[in-house]
């Protein structure tokens, strides 16, 4: 072993220069540091040692909620119509002029029977929109794919009857698949969540 080889961390310094003691050696400008030979570790972008995602929900994902919360709304205005609707087919059943009328008493049975089932199943929609907006805070990929699946229902059973309803419907639930459809949306409900204590 030679003490003034220069390649022996333990040799003699070149050029009777002593090591500062407790001080490591700096290199020269421009030549990077090494690291006994082990690659730099990543800096850590999310909390508890997680990869970083996006902290703050996009604004297309924030519109999103607002047109769910709306549809629900919708929902609702929708179911209260038919309700009425239902009400009054009730009503003209037990209209004494119409109670010997054996077909359009089975017509109106029929009838207010599909009505009440549309009112039930337009408030359970409703609430299944609200139930969805909720979880975009926390929600991750399964979420997502939910909504954008309810939201292809909406849209198509929007368009049968197409109606300003019908209209305003398909056109809020288009919207909801393509914002959370995007880029941005799928890195929203992809983050890494943190661990719940």
């Amino acid at each position: 072993m030679s003490f003034g080889d220069p390649n022996n961390p333990y040799g003699q310094q070149q050029g009777g220069q002593q090591p500062g003691y407790g001080y490591p050696q700096q290199a020269p400008q421009g030549v990077p540091q090494q690291g006994y030979g082990y690659p730099q570790a990543p800096p850590v972008q999310g909390g508890y040692g997680f990869p970083g995602g996006p902290t703050e929900m996009p604004g297309g994902v924030k519109a999103a909620r607002v047109m769910l919360f709306v549809i629900a709304g919708l929902q609702v205005i929708g179911a209260i119509f038919v309700a009425l609707a239902a009400v009054a087919v009730n009503a003209a059943k037990d209209d004494p002029t119409l109670q010997e009328d054996v077909q359009f008493q089975q017509l109106a049975d029929y009838s207010g029977a599909v009505l009440w089932g549309i009112v039930v199943f337009a408030v359970l929609w409703g609430v299944l929109a609200v139930v969805f907006a909720a979880k975009f805070g926390k929600g991750g990929n399964g979420i997502r794919i939910a909504t954008i699946v309810f939201g292809v229902i909406t849209a198509i059973l929007g368009i049968y009857p197409f109606v300003v309803m019908g209209l305003v419907h398909t056109i809020l639930a288009v919207l909801v698949v393509v914002f959370v459809a995007k880029s941005d949306g799928g890195a929203w409900f992809n983050r890494q969540q943190q661990p719940q204590y």
